[in-house]
């Protein structure tokens, strides 16, 4: 497999006004919280063929409830599709956007998302010079003729090199009001631990300035980043103070910008490997998740969260995965938890669950202090309902849960290429 992080590799039509409207919508937290009793379905199955394989981020939904995603191999050029699904009366209605070929990039492993100027924006993991492209989508000039033929218009908007520039962008993608456009690359940088960059428009074109590079002090591999207030937040999986990874904080300082760990992962019930993007509740708590520790030291991950506290930050293990029957378990992903305004916190996991395929679960705050509780809302079989989940979970404002499993479909996860699945309420 390709653009999986070292913890995993074992294993339409639409016009201008429909992605105007969608900016609003995809930078919004619309959804309540399902209710207990729901249903999995499978709305779509990849073939590996023309349409992709192997979907590896989450989804992004438009105003009319329309699914955007990429799929991380297959397509016309073998390197992946970005692809929109509509909903309609009679389901769900598969168009390719694009298909990568080389070197205009290779391997989609993180999100498309809306840019303040309605174009979907997104990264390829491999491509250009063989270290990753930033990209633009917008749609074609004239309506398709048909669905097959809805060949969206690429543009490439900086390479890596592989040098203090970074490379290999990881994570989704970030926008400020003025249209910049910042994120991160798991290699690369000044000192090759990776980077976090900012894209600037001059004129026609794009200039990357790298706003930081991380070091073996405090932790390597970052996964993605969110900008908050004009500070950016996210995790790094490797190294730091006890070699698991680390919480920073970016803030601008003078002409450049200046890095705080807010926290750092020892092994054992607390987690260790940092794997995901981090989230915010309206309070000002952060939200994220590990792989593997916890549970003892053994198990296969944890969620956590960090509350503001006197100037600095107090972290909690909110659960401890536990994947008795599973013999290599792997818990959440580096795909950031969603909470609802409940206040229950949603993910995927790649490799527990009932039958070590992975699962989706909820976990709900406790009413009047004690424990969070997990519910599994899906244990994936590796069959027709996929397995080995990477994904975000996004949730539409009827409730209804969104995101891709990585394999099974139309095989087992030995040759099936990924499903796009929902559950109801």
């Amino acid at each position: 497999m390709t653009s999986l992080r070292p913890w995993t590799r074992d294993f339409g039509t639409g016009g201008w006004a429909v992605i105007a409207c969608a900016v609003v919508l995809a930078l919004a937290v619309l959804t309540p919280s399902p209710s207990s009793a729901q249903t999995f379905n499978v709305i779509y199955t990849f073939t590996g063929g023309f349409d992709g394989a192997n979907p590896l981020a989450g989804l992004t939904m438009d105003a009319r409830g329309n699914l955007y995603g990429t799929a991380s191999e297959g397509g016309g050029g073998g390197q992946g599709t970005v692809y929109k699904l509509i909903h309609n009366a009679s389901g769900w209605q598969f168009n390719r956007l694009y298909g990568f070929s080389w070197p205009a990039g290779s391997a989609l492993d993180a999100r498309v998302l809306f840019g303040p100027d309605g174009a979907l924006y997104g990264t390829t993991y491999y491509g250009g010079a063989g270290y990753g492209n930033v990209f633009s989508l917008v749609p074609p000039p004239t309506p398709p003729r048909t669905a097959q033929d809805n060949h969206w218009i690429e543009t490439g908007l900086y390479t890596f090199t592989g040098g203090s520039d970074g490379a290999d962008p990881e994570g989704d993608l970030a926008f400020d009001d003025a249209g910049n456009i910042y994120g991160s690359t798991f290699f690369g940088g000044s000192n090759g631990g990776g980077a976090v960059f900012e894209l600037t428009r001059s004129g026609n074109s794009w200039q990357e300035s790298v706003l930081y590079s991380f070091t073996n002090d405090d932790g390597v591999w970052p996964v993605g980043v969110i900008l908050q207030a004009g500070d950016f937040y996210g995790t790094t999986s490797f190294r730091g103070a006890f070699g698991n990874g680390a919480v920073f904080q970016l803030s601008p300082s003078g002409s450049g910008w200046t890095e705080n760990v807010l926290y750092s992962f020892p092994s054992g019930n607390s987690g260790g490997q940092s794997a995901s993007e981090v989230i915010f509740d309206g309070a000002g708590n952060m939200y994220g998740s590990t792989f593997n520790n916890g549970d003892g030291g053994y198990g296969p991950g944890t969620v956590w969260e960090l509350m503001p506290s006197g100037g600095g930050w107090t972290f909690s293990t909110l659960y401890n995965f536990s994947a008795p029957g599973c013999s290599s378990p792997q818990g959440p992903t580096n795909a950031p938890l969603t909470m609802d305004p409940a206040g229950n916190l949603y993910g995927t996991t790649y490799a527990d669950g009932a039958n070590c395929y992975g699962s989706i679960f909820r976990l709900s705050p406790p009413s009047g202090g004690g424990q969070w509780t997990y519910t599994s809302l899906h244990d994936f079989t590796g069959g027709t309902d996929g397995g080995n989940p990477v994904s975000k979970v996004i949730i539409d404002a009827s409730g209804n849960l969104y995101g891709t499993a990585r394999c099974g479909g139309s095989a087992n996860c030995s040759n099936g290429s990924g499903v796009v699945w929902e559950i109801t309420p």
